[in-house]
């Protein structure tokens, strides 16, 4: 007796495992059904939405072969996030195109590796500074080296500028890694090219008859050319613009060119080109609608 309850004990025992381990089965395939097919049916349902314009012939209702073509189409579509310039913010700064192309391709590039950078248009003798950002801190005009060029003489910045000749005098163009120091009399400078005794400076007041600060205050660019080669800017504007903006941290210093191009000095590309460009090459690429069903 007590044998046979065991036997039919153990086969209905085995008979309620399987069927509760047939009803998990379908429980699982059933959800597993379910996580393949929602997402294609969400897709399918939102596709019309998505599209601006619908796929197959415009008159009558969309059957269910459109409805998956649509879906095909809307599911396959590569969304690729567009490229959007970066350019520096000059306020209401008057500006040259070439003194705007170099800041605006600056702060796209990220050239001044988040520091203060300053751009000094020798063309028309001014000088802006930004913060790391490419935000205006101010601009001010500026004095330059009397004769016009783009490099300096090997050495120079070793000589005594008594033998410094008149065409030798050039404020060279780059860029420049800046930062604040001393001159030889003790004064703060920042530093433009160390190298070359090329610095920043309030403007020089010793020499009566170089009339440099009635030369800042003129219009015109063209008597701004007096200095040995350093970068000569109103006092107030040095002390409340460029000291505090590279209080504390290293900038980067870019001088214009004058007689080569931005291009050339720079390797600079023009930020409203490279955006089209990545624009065309980062337009969607969508896979081709299934066809239609065959009429039988």
């Amino acid at each position: 007796m007590k044998t046979m309850r065991t036997g039919a004990a153990h086969r209905y025992a085995t008979g309620s495992m399987r069927a509760l381990l047939a009803s998990i089965g379908k429980g699982l395939c059933f959800g597993l059904l379910a996580a393949i097919c929602l997402p294609y049916a969400t897709a399918a349902a939102e596709a019309p939405a998505q599209l601006s314009k619908p796929i197959g012939p415009s008159s009558g209702g969309a059957g269910p072969a459109q409805a998956v073509a649509t879906a095909s189409f809307t599911i396959a579509t590569q969304v690729v996030a567009a490229h959007r310039p970066m350019r520096a913010n000059f306020e209401r700064e008057r500006a040259s195109p070439q003194a705007r192309q170099v800041a605006d391709w600056v702060v796209d590039s990220g050239d001044n590796r988040s520091l203060p950078f300053a751009i000094v248009d020798k063309e028309e003798a001014k000088v802006f500074v930004f913060d790391a950002l490419g935000r205006l801190r101010g601009a001010a005009p500026a004095l330059l080296g009397l004769a016009r060029g783009d490099d300096a003489v090997p050495g120079i910045g070793e000589r005594p500028l008594s033998s410094i000749p008149p065409a030798e005098r050039t404020t060279p163009a780059g860029r420049f890694v800046a930062a604040l120091g001393m001159n030889a009399r003790g004064e703060d400078i920042l530093w433009v090219d160390y190298d070359g005794a090329v610095s920043m400076h309030r403007v020089i007041t010793t020499k009566p008859k170089d009339r440099r600060v009635q030369r800042l205050a003129t219009a015109t660019p063209l008597d701004n050319r007096i200095s040995y080669g350093c970068i000569n800017v109103p006092a107030k504007f040095y002390e409340n613009v460029v000291r505090p903006a590279f209080t504390g941290t290293d900038g980067i210093v870019y001088v214009l060119p004058e007689i080569r191009s931005a291009r050339e000095v720079f390797a600079l590309y023009d930020v409203e080109e490279e955006h089209r460009r990545l624009q065309a090459a980062n337009q969607p690429v969508a896979a081709r609608p299934a066809a239609p069903a065959a009429r039988l």
